[in-house]
C-alpha cells in the first residue's frame, strides 16, 4: 500500500508512537478480559514472489489461495473493489480455504468513488447479494469512502452506514483529514453514527498520516491496517506497541482483531506477521498461528 508511504530518511524523524486511548474505549469494552479472536492476514494472495517462503517451492499459481488458507486465517480482499464476481468463482475461493477463514470485502469503486455513496441503494443491493455467496467465510466489508468525502458530505456518509445491512459487519476508514481535525482526534459525530449502526472504525497506521492512528473504538472489535517500511527498525517496533496496546484492549474486553499487515514490497509481508503472531503469543498468550517458512536454512 503506497498510501501515506514516505522516504526511508524520513522514518526516524517521525513520532511512530501510538496516541493514548480515548476514555470512552473503556466504556466500549465493557465485558472484561474474555477470549479475544484474532484474524491475521494480507491484502493480497497471488503473489508469486512467496513461493519457496511463505508457500511451499514449486507452488502453482491456482494453489496460491489454498496456500494462503493453510498460512492465514482471513484476507483484506480489495479485489472486490473493481466489481463482484460471478457466483461460481466466490464459491471456488471458498472452496479452498478452511472453515473459520474470513474474507473481509471492499466495497465496489461504483459505490464509494464513482458515485461516492449517493443514489446506490441498487448497487449496494446488488453487493450485499453477491458477498452473501460467501457464506460463513465472509467476513466484515471494509468501506473506504472517496477520500475527497469530507465533513460536508457527513450526511451522505451517514445514510449509507445507516443503511448498510445490519447482519453484514462494517468497519469504516475516512482518509480526509478534516475527520480527525477534532480536538479528540477524530469527528465525534461521526463516532456517534458508528456506534449507533453497530458499525467499526478501521485504525490505519502508516508513516505519512498518523492522524490516521486514532485508537477510537466504536464497537468491541479492532480492524487494524499496518503498512510497514520494507523491515526497517522501526516496523519491529511499532508492531512491539502494537502488541502492548492489544494486551491492554484483551484486558478490557476486546473480542476480535483483524490485524492486516502491508508492505511496499509485498515480499516483506510474511516475515512481520511471523513476528507479530510470535510476539503477541509470547506477551498476551494468544494462540495465534506462527506462518510457516519454507526456506530452507543455510549450513556451514
Amino acid at each position: 500500500m503506497d498510501f501515506g508511504r514516505v522516504g526511508v530518511n524520513e522514518l526516524n524523524t517521525i513520532n511512530f508512537e501510538l496516541p493514548n486511548d480515548p476514555e470512552k474505549n473503556k466504556e466500549i469494552l465493557t465485558n472484561g478480559r474474555g477470549t479475544c479472536h484474532f484474524y491475521l492476514g494480507a491484502p493480497v494472495f497471488a503473489y508469486k514472489d512467496w513461493v519457496g517462503d511463505f508457500y511451499p517451492p514449486c507452488t502453482r499459481d491456482g494453489d496460491y489461495l489454498k496456500q494462503y488458507g493453510r498460512q492465514c486465517n482471513a484476507l483484506e480482499f480489495n479485489g472486490l473493489f473493481y466489481g463482484v464476481p460471478a457466483i461460481d468463482t466466490i464459491k471456488k475461493w471458498t472452496g479452498a480455504v478452511p472453515d473459520g477463514f474470513l474474507f473481509c470485502t471492499k466495497l465496489t469503486e461504483t459505490i464509494t468513488h464513482s458515485k461516492r455513496l449517493r443514489d446506490v441503494s441498487q448497487d449496494l443491493q446488488y453487493f450485499t447479494d453477491g458477498i452473501r455467496h460467501f457464506g460463513n467465510k465472509l467476513g466484515p466489508v471494509f468501506l473506504m469512502p472517496h477520500p475527497g468525502m469530507d465533513k460536508s458530505d457527513f450526511r451522505v456518509i451517514a445514510n449509507f452506514i445507516e443503511q448498510f445491512p445490519a447482519d453484514i459487519g462494517l468497519f469504516v476508514e475516512l482518509r480526509h483529514q478534516a475527520w480527525y481535525r477534532d480536538a479528540g482526534g477524530y469527528d465525534e459525530a461521526m463516532l456517534n453514527v458508528l456506534r449507533n449502526a453497530g458499525a467499526g472504525t478501521i485504525i490505519t497506521d502508516t508513516a505519512g498520516r498518523r492522524d490516521m492512528v486514532h485508537m477510537h473504538l466504536t464497537t468491541n472489535k479492532c480492524f487494524i491496517r499496518f503498512t510497514g517500511n520494507s523491515l526497517h527498525a522501526t516496523d519491529y517496533s511499532r508492531i512491539d506497541s502494537w502488541v502492548k496496546r492489544l494486551g491492554e484492549w484483551m484486558k478490557l474486553g476486546l473480542q476480535c482483531c483483524y490485524f492486516f499487515i502491508h508492505q511496499p514490497d509485498e515480499r516483506h509481508v510474511p516475515v512481520l506477521m511471523r513476528y507479530f503472531a510470535q510476539q503477541m503469543n509470547q506477551h498476551n498468550g494468544t494462540n495465534i498461528k506462527v506462518p510457516a517458512s519454507y526456506i530452507t536454512p543455510t549450513l556451514f
